[in-house]
Formats: structure tokens, sequence, C-alpha cells
């Protein structure tokens, strides 16, 4: 029987389907993928059922042509300013003076005994680190002596009603949800490398409607978070400021945007179409620029205020990762370099290695990374192993939380 996997990111700005095939070896080959425009999500978070089942349908139909197969189940990705992602600690004794799995259990347990508004659903639990004893660091307890278990992790909700009404349309659509994931943690798979990890890395995932954040430290989730901003804003304030169709605010971005002018020539023109059958304007490109870098700039300090408020700002030892649509603006690097004072690069989704060119671009990262995460094995090296080791615990966790409230 074939080991189909399909990963299906339902963004603000488009919805993408992947369907690839494991191998018993673990390596991935993609057998197909579908891309169509999203009208559903306003801001990561369903509006429209009807506009986002659709839009689903028609990614997922181009990905069954493609591959010949047929589409069941999906793991699907979550965004959305209601996405939160705190840290917590548990410590329990250690039975038998050795640690055991169970005792594993038992200090998740513990760490994750926090209080969660009851609109909220757990989405992962992430292991960060154990102590035994007065041994910190501790990635692999058991089998470990000790009398005292120590654990730190990091818990990410979303709010109940968004990921009912996700689960809801993709099942519109003929698709069964097989998980939901935090969608910059799915671009962190696809993306990252092992030392990125270990050292400190931000992977920054401007979205068209959010632009989601994850940072690592020590091969860890040290933070999670999603802030109300994205590639559309800067499509909206094009519009306003040259007073052109949406449509044509968003070709021109994407053709001549910059995020900073300094990489534009001062006699470079364009064409600006008009509204109402009005006549097309001919403008400098340094125009364009004036008005997307200010809004690339709040973003990128909003992402900064973000990362010094967690305190992880001090760990990014390989600096920053852009993923996303607006990554891809000429000048981004330059001004998150500039912003930021480290070390910034785009990241494509090269963990998963059978993408075709045509996918082979920042804002497909998501979806390679949600195919990655649900192969259950390690897309990047280092830290996958934790969120499949914990997978089944996860899952009893969410249902003793039903059950209790």
């Amino acid at each position: 029987m074939r080991n189909l996997i399909a990963g299906l990111d339902v963004g603000t700005s488009k919805v993408c389907a992947l369907i690839a095939e494991a191998a018993d070896s673990g390596e991935l080959a993609l057998l197909g993928y579908g891309v169509a425009p999203s009208t559903g999500l306003r801001k990561g978070v369903v509006v429209n059922i009807e506009a986002t089942v659709e839009s689903i349908k028609n990614a997922v139909g181009e990905a069954e042509k493609s591959s010949g197969l047929k589409l069941n189940s999906a793991v699907v990705g979550v965004a959305g300013a209601h996405v939160r992602g705190f840290n917590s600690h548990g410590i329990v004794a250690v039975r038998g003076g050795e640690v055991a799995g169970r005792d594993v259990e038992r200090v998740i347990e513990a760490a994750r005994a926090v209080a969660i508004p009851l609109d909220c659903q757990i989405l992962h639990i992430l292991p960060q680190r154990f102590s035994v004893d007065d041994q910190e660091g501790v990635r692999e307890p058991v089998g470990m002596a000790g009398v005292r278990l120590e654990a730190h992790i990091h818990i990410v909700t979303a709010a109940q009603s968004y990921g009912q009404n996700l689960i809801r349309c993709c099942e519109r659509a003929g698709v069964t949800t097989r998980e939901l994931v935090l969608e910059p943690l799915a671009s962190a798979e696809a993306v990252l490398f092992p030392e990125e990890r270990e050292l400190g890395v931000a992977l920054v995932d401007v979205g068209g409607g959010t632009t989601g954040i994850v940072v690592y430290h020590g091969g860890a989730v040290l933070h999670t978070a999603v802030l109300p901003l994205g590639g559309n804003h800067l499509t909206s304030d094009v519009a306003a400021g040259l007073r052109t169709p949406l449509a044509d605010a968003e070709q021109l971005k994407i053709t001549y945007g910059v995020a900073t002018n300094l990489v534009v020539g001062r006699d470079e023109m364009v064409r600006v179409p008009g509204v109402g059958g009005r006549e097309p304007r001919i403008i400098a490109r340094r125009l364009l620029g004036e008005i997307i870098e200010p809004r690339m700039e709040e973003i990128f300090a909003l992402v900064q205020r973000e990362l010094i408020r967690s305190g992880a700002a001090d760990s990014l030892a390989s600096g920053l990762v852009l993923v996303g649509g607006s990554s891809l603006l000429e000048g981004t690097q330059e001004l998150a370099e500039r912003i930021f004072n480290l070390p910034v690069r785009r990241g494509l989704p090269l963990n998963l290695p059978s993408m075709p060119e045509p996918m082979m671009k920042p804002m497909f990262a998501t979806a390679a990374g949600l195919v990655l995460y649900g192969r259950g094995g390690d897309g990047a090296g280092n830290g996958k192993e934790r969120h499949r080791r914990w997978g089944k615990l996860r899952s009893r966790m969410t249902e003793w939380m039903r059950e209790f409230f």
C-alpha cells in the first residue's frame, strides 16, 4: 500500500496543496501540486466558508490532476493572530532511581498543567530541554539515573472556533484533516538547517495576512508568535497611494516593488493603471518604494519588538531566515539586515528535494513543511523527532482537555 502524505496550506492570499509519497527509506517524492487564489480568509482567519471551500477544492483538484491520485486527508496549516505560544516547566520525582518513559510523560503533563482559556485548543507541546537532578540541558533523559526530573516545554494554542471552521471547510472540500500545524513551524521544517537551530535562528514568515515568527535555540523551539500584518497590507497601501485597483497594485508590488529605495535607480519608471477607465500614468519606481518601505519597516519593527519582549533577541547567532511571498521583494534582505543588525537570508524549501523548480520559492515553504511534518521523520535533521515523539501524548492531552471541560 502506498504511503501518501498531503500538505494543505490554506493562507490569506493562496491555497497550496502538495501530494507526496514516502518510501520505506523515509525519502519523499512529490507527485503533484496545486495552487489557487484564496478569497475566504482575512488575516489568517476564515471569514467566508463558501469562498474558502471553493479555493481548497480548486487547489486540491489541481494537485489531484497533476498526480493522478485522490487526496483524501492532509496535514493542514494554521495561522492567525489568535495563535499564542508560551513556555512552561514542571518537576516530578523519579520512581526507581532511573528515568523511564512514564516519568517523562508525567513531567510533560506537570509542565502543561497551566490555565488555558476555554475557547482555545492546544496545537503543539514542544519539549525544549530536561534536567535530571542538577544536570541541565538533557535532551533524552530516559535511562539516566536520578531522583528529580524537570522539563521545559513550549505550548502553542489556537482559537478553537478557528480550528473548527478550518476543519469544516476542508471536510466540505472532501479533505479530512490529519493534524493542524502552526504554519511557521511547518516552514521551519522546510527551510532551516540543523546548525541554525542549534546556534539560534528566527524564522520570519511574511504571509498575505499575517507574519509568523518561530525562534529556535539549542535545537528546540524557544518562542512562537503570529502578528496581524502581512503582504496584503503592502498591496492596500500601493492601491491607495497610487490610486490603482487592488489587482493592479498586487501586480505592481510583485513586479516592481522594493523594500528599500537603496536598490532603485533614479531613472527607473513604472506604468500605473488607472481606476474606472482612467488613463494609465508613468511614475518613478522610487515612488513605489516610498509607499512600500514604511510598511515593511513597520512589520520588521513589530517582529523585533516581539523578539525583544520574548527574550529571544540575544539568542540568534545564525540570524534571520525570511520566507513568504513578500520576502521576494527586492531589497528585503538589505532592509532586514539594517533593522535587525543580523545576517539575513531567504528561505527556500530545500529540505524537500523533490520540489519542482516552479515551487522552489519562499511562498511555498509552508506547504513543503506540512508534507515533511506529516511524514513523521526529520525534515531538517534536528528537532522534528521530538515533535513526533510527543504526538500521541499531545493527542491524549487534547482529549483530556475536551473531557475535562
